[in-house]
């Protein structure tokens, strides 16, 4: 099996179970990415959801319907997105060489992105620098420790940034669980931004728990543009950033990240289902004086 990039995925395991959160298959690396969540759209979670009776998808549903004037989710989208905090409009130029696109991963099975239930970039709220906290008909504030996830996107072939680009990204608790699938009363940690005139955007968060068998990480999909985001579909890019694991520990030493550090005590990055073939361009770099998780996404 070659992954979209061409890279060869023939040693990675087809199948990795593990019990956390009542031993779902949570993030198995494949590159038919749609495929897999539609398996596991029909087991675990998504299952859950299935059978409460749609209840969390129909709350989306809704508030998306009511966020979307005339029904143009695209149009709600692109509004929300003129109010949202950006970076610095004259933000110095990117000097970022051409390099590998950096490499394609499984969105995981709680996307929220409509390929495996719920669907959160329906509502134009989605679109926030601060994903700490939820948003429509949802309540809630993440804790943890803060940090600011700024992402640089800029063109593998030729180091350019890529301005307009939108990113949806989306992590764990400090107690290792997703919003809405695992905790179907917040949908924090999710969030849409718009890349720079750099090709910069950032995200207000905090820095992610580790859940039994993966190592520490945030879910990103890199669209072309704003209008493509809000479909959930047809995204350029769909990755993962790894995080340090000196860095990793000193957060965890904090008890609001429960048994993250007695978890990640238990991995290695060689070891990770999904970045033990390769995690250099997904590495990202924490300064904690600054608060701040950065990483160069080329695609």
């Amino acid at each position: 099996m070659t992954r979209a990039d061409g890279s060869d995925t023939s040693h990675i395991d087809t199948a990795v179970e593990h019990d956390d959160m009542g031993g779902l298959v949570r993030d198995h690396h494949t590159m038919d990415r749609r495929s897999m969540l539609g398996l596991l759209g029909g087991i675990g979670a998504a299952g859950a959801l299935a059978a409460c009776g749609g209840d969390a998808v129909v709350k989306l549903a809704s508030s998306a319907t009511t966020a979307a004037p005339s029904g143009s989710t695209a149009t709600t989208i692109a509004g929300a997105a003129a109010t949202t905090s950006t970076l610095a409009a004259d933000s110095a130029a990117v000097a970022a060489s051409p390099g590998s696109p950096i490499p394609g991963e499984t969105g995981g099975p709680f996307p929220a992105d409509g390929t495996n239930g719920p669907n959160v970039l329906s509502d134009g709220a989605v679109v926030r620098r601060d994903i700490t906290t939820s948003f429509g008909d949802y309540s809630g504030t993440a804790t943890g420790t803060p940090v600011a996830i700024n992402l640089t996107v800029v063109d593998a072939s030729t180091g350019s940034p890529i301005e307009g680009a939108a990113v949806y990204l989306w992590h764990c608790t400090a107690d290792g669980k997703y919003s809405i699938y695992e905790d179907s009363n917040v949908n924090y940690l999710r969030g849409v931004q718009v890349a720079d005139s750099a090709g910069r955007l950032t995200f207000d968060s905090i820095f992610p728990g580790c859940y039994r068998g993966r190592w520490p990480h945030c879910h990103f999909e890199v669209f072309d543009s704003l209008d493509e985001a809000s479909t959930g579909r047809s995204a350029r890019r769909v990755s993962q950033l790894a995080l340090g694991e000196e860095d990793c520990r000193t957060v965890y030493a904090d008890s609001a990240y429960g048994n993250s550090l007695s978890n990640l005590g238990q991995l290695s990055l060689s070891g990770d289902m999904v970045f033990r073939d390769g995690w250099e361009d997904q590495l990202a770099t924490y300064n904690p004086s600054a608060g701040s998780i950065d990483l160069l996404v080329r695609v």
